[in-house]
């Protein structure tokens, strides 16, 4: 019986099997027969032609669960299969009969090349996903909610869209059971169990996702040689990457905890031109590092930038794990860090109740329950109405007495016939309560000081941030609140040579140029980021003319020397 069509699991059509058809193999398939098994580092895409084949979790163990069934003009896969993630589920083929294979590798040249089959693929995959999140499928995480290493993993994971599942050592007794029967000492917590029966002890952010097939190993005493370095993958820094290697730049990503910034935390932009539904901010990213890569720019994550150099028509960026990257041009986008409100306890809470995004594994977590948000910029209004759908009452509490200054219009309007959604005015939050998680904030009118308290299931933050430009050292001039100066805001004395203005994007330093929020009076936008990224390859072509790294009429490859991995 041929399989219906839903989101999700899409039925190929004659069109489309003939499209797909040309970059794969047919095999025949036996019952029993794995097609990919949990822990596999990668696996390609299958599209079923005749019998069946299940998704199963926890294959071959006491909790093994069957989560889909895929017959006949169907294919398998989830968004690790893009991202190079390791395997955490295994496909198993129930029904004899056959399956087109297609190659990885081949599998990124259809989502290149195939406009159509592209966007049937990302679709199904994204759904597939966020499926997969919500039934907690993936890692599992296990550690106290009061170790900041269990917080620290919870934001990468999260980040980084990860599924999991998180075992509180506190509130769960399946957490205690786990450590007894394998024997695990709790000094040891946090710890993840990785697909493939692998235990990562208070793993690092690179050792996760190193672990994960998400980080490429970095090499001792080795430096990266580019035309050009990108530091930070936001929406700014994905779109320096696009449009430099698309250019011909032997272009360089690092990144230090997940692709899309910021924004590839929110749950749906709405303002963003040329999507009038809207996309999520995991789909904006995923689509930009796709394009990334399809024009061979080489992304690294897991790098904490960590000092900076020049010399002679040459900059280098050095990283915590040791790498290096050498370039002649250098694109700054490293964003910015959530300001932290100033409350006790609140790193008690932090992870666990007390959020800086909210994505889907946080409105999991509160699902049910009010919540409370604070801050009035668009993000706080994102957030608001996605969490709207999932929990009883959200509250936005803001110092100010309206959020017409600081939120767009068409998200005040949507807040506003939201009957779940209520804004707080003139007031600000004081206190939390709880004690093994957040019970309530307590909230304080600035008018009358007068104070009183809501009951909360989680607390969302949004209330501005601090420039990452810690490791510049001062390097590059700033303005008083610690951000990149740019083009004609940067201080005459600032600059080597005082007759070199510096163009639009550079900083004080030729050849080095900021973009996106890490930049002075930038405007806190995603089509702004996006916009200055582009822009600023446009400027990195200007400047290398000036110091003679690139012939006068090129536009691209032609005058750089593509130095490769070095």
């Amino acid at each position: 019986m041929t399989p219906e069509s839903r989101p999700g699991r899409p039925l190929l059509t004659d069109f489309q099997l003939t499209s797909i058809g040309k970059y794969g193999t047919k095999q025949d398939v036996a019952a029993g027969d794995i097609l990919f098994a949990a822990g596999d580092e990668t696996y390609d895409l299958f599209v079923v032609l005749e019998g069946d084949v299940d998704i199963v979790e926890h294959f071959g163990k006491p909790k093994q669960t069957v989560l889909a069934t895929y017959g006949p003009r169907q294919f398998l896969g989830e968004m690790g299969l893009l991202t190079g993630q390791r395997v955490y589920l295994t496909a198993i083929v129930t029904a004899p009969g056959r399956v087109l294979r297609i190659p990885y590798r081949k599998v990124q040249r259809i989502m290149a090349q195939e406009v159509e089959l592209s966007e049937l693929i990302l679709r199904a995959f994204l759904v597939r996903h966020s499926k997969l999140t919500q039934r907690g499928s993936g890692l599992k995480l296990i550690g106290s909610r009061f170790h900041p290493d269990t917080h620290r993993l919870l934001e990468v994971m999260a980040r980084n869209r990860l599924s999991s599942t998180w075992l509180d050592l506190e509130g769960s007794p399946d957490a205690e059971e786990v450590l007894q029967r394998l024997h695990i000492d709790p000094a040891e917590l946090p710890i993840v169990f990785v697909p493939g029966s692998q235990v990562l002890r208070n793993p690092s952010t690179f050792e996760l996702l190193s672990a994960l097939g998400l980080a490429a190993p970095a090499v001792e005493h080795h430096t990266e040689v580019c035309d050009l370095a990108i530091v930070g993958a936001g929406p700014a820094g994905l779109a320096s990457a696009v449009y430099g290697a698309s250019e011909g730049l032997a272009t360089t990503l690092v990144e230090e905890t997940a692709l899309g910034g910021q924004a590839g935390t929110s749950s749906r932009i709405e303002n963003y031109l040329g999507f009038p539904a809207g996309l999520s901010g995991e789909e904006l990213a995923t689509r930009a590092a796709l394009q990334a890569q399809k024009f061979e720019a080489r992304i690294l994550l897991a790098s904490r930038a960590a000092a900076l150099s020049s010399g002679a028509n040459v900059h280098e960026v050095r990283f915590e794990d040791g790498r290096a990257v050498a370039a002649k041009a250098v694109i700054i986008a490293t964003g910015a860090h959530y300001n932290r409100l100033p409350l006790d306890r609140l790193d008690r809470f932090e992870g666990v109740s007390v959020y800086y995004a909210a994505t889907q594994m946080e409105a999991q977590a509160c699902a049910g329950g009010p919540v409370t948000i604070v801050g009035g910029g668009n993000s706080a209004g994102q957030a608001a109405i996605f969490l709207a759908s999932v929990c009883s009452e959200v509250r936005i509490v803001i110092r100010s007495k309206s959020l017409a200054h600081s939120m767009s219009r068409y998200l005040i309007d949507q807040i506003e016939r939201h009957d779940r959604i209520h804004v707080i005015p003139g007031t600000e939050i004081v206190g939390l309560t709880g004690k093994t998680s957040l019970e309530g904030v307590e909230i304080r009118e600035r008018a009358n000081q007068t104070t009183s308290l809501l009951p909360t299931a989680g607390l969302f933050v949004f209330i501005g941030a601090t420039p990452c430009t810690a490791w510049l050292e001062g390097q590059l001039a700033e303005d008083e609140h610690g951000f990149l100066m740019t083009g004609p805001d940067v201080p005459t004395e600032a600059l080597p040579l005082p007759e070199q203005a510096p163009l639009f994007l550079e900083t004080s330093r030729p050849g080095i140029f900021a973009v996106g929020d890490v930049r002075s009076r930038s405007v806190k936008r995603v089509a702004a980021a996006i916009g200055e990224g582009s822009m600023a390859v446009r400027l990195v072509y200007e400047r290398l003319q000036t110091l003679g790294l690139v012939g006068a009429n090129s536009s691209g490859a032609d005058s750089l020397t593509r130095a490769g991995t070095g």
